[in-house]
This record gives structure tokens, sequence and C-alpha cells, in this order.
């Protein structure tokens, strides 16, 4: 048996070799920004806290029946405060001191207007 010597690599035209050129350069490109993507991820915090969830969920004894709620949950509990909602906060707090403010107040008129007006039953009897 013989064996015929394999043939010799063949050339790459000049266009060939522009297009490969190209699409080399596509994926360098995409490369450049998908690293320059995973270091705005890294500055972030986003990659650390996505790990330390991911974590979380692995050594999580009992499996939780919805993934993408447990990770939900541990997001929002490890994101930052936004600071319009620690506003609407602080201004629901001085709302419910108003509130009870205008509650004790009422109680103390109601009992100041009940000296000077009758009992209900003597109004009644009149």
């Amino acid at each position: 048996m013989s064996r015929a010597a394999p043939s010799p690599p063949a050339t790459v035209s000049g266009a060939s070799y522009a297009a490969a050129a190209v699409t080399m350069a596509h994926y360098k490109a995409a490369d450049s920004k998908r690293e320059q993507f995973r270091r705005y991820l890294e500055k972030s915090g986003v990659l650390d806290t996505l790990t330390k969830v991911l974590v979380a969920l692995y050594e999580e004894p009992e499996k939780p029946n919805s993934a993408l709620d447990f990770l939900k949950h541990h997001l929002g509990a490890a994101t930052p405060e936004n600071p319009e909602i620690e506003l609407l906060r602080l201004e629901l707090a001085e709302m419910k001191e108003k509130y009870e403010a205008t509650v004790e107040e009422n109680k103390k008129l109601k009992a100041k207007l009940a000296q000077y007006e009758p009992p209900q039953e003597e109004k009644r009897a009149e």
C-alpha cells in the first residue's frame, strides 16, 4: 500500500486574507469590549456581590424551589439603600409623629368640649 503524499497547503488569496484579517480584528474588538465590561462589573462590585450570593445558594443545605427568587431576595438585601427611599422613610416617620400629635390634640379638645356641653343623655331629655 502506497500512500499519496499530502498536498501542499493552499495559498491564501489577497481577498481571503483581508477577510480573515477583518474577522480577527472584529473578534479582538469584541474581546476588548468584553474585557472592558468585565472590568466595569468588577470595579462596581457586581462580580463580588454575585459571587457571594451564588456561593450562599451553593452552600444552602436545602435548595430553595426557586433559585431565581433566592437570588432576587439576597441581591435586594445586598444593595445599598436608594437615597429617595430613605427620604420617603424619613417623611413617613415625620407624618406618623404629626398624626399621633393630632390624635392626642383631638382627644384633649374632645375632653375640653365635653366640659361645656351637657352629656348626650341630657340633650335627648330636653
